[in-house]
């Protein structure tokens, strides 16, 4: 079973309402983590979305990386969309490019 939050982070971590964005950038990335950070840090909102998550992600067994918890799934399936990236683009910006490391809460 995932596990929807890890509630002890790890050493790499950082705090994902702590983060900043630059919020001039006419890029769509940042608007996308910030609104992600918002789901993020408001619990009865992150709640509902993991709710909806789980059960897709039951729905669909057999499916899907294993072991990636639901928010990862939510970010890096919302990048994904909204970018309109290919698998491989979404891994250099998951593995290279920091902000977007840090929103799944990986490291820096």
């Amino acid at each position: 079973m995932r596990q929807t939050i890890n509630p002890q982070m790890q050493l790499d971590e950082v705090d994902i309402s702590a983060i900043t964005f630059n919020l001039r950038s006419r890029d769509d990335t940042p608007r996308l983590l910030l609104a992600l950070q918002y789901i993020w840090t408001n619990i009865e909102l992150r709640n509902q979305v993991f709710h909806v998550l789980q059960g897709m992600i039951a729905a669909d067994q057999g499916n899907g990386r294993p072991g990636m918890d639901p928010w990862r799934v939510l970010v890096f399936g919302a990048l994904r969309l909204v970018i309109n990236c290919d698998y491989d683009r979404l891994l250099e910006l998951a593995n290279e490019h920091g902000t977007h490391r840090k929103i799944p809460g990986h490291g820096s």
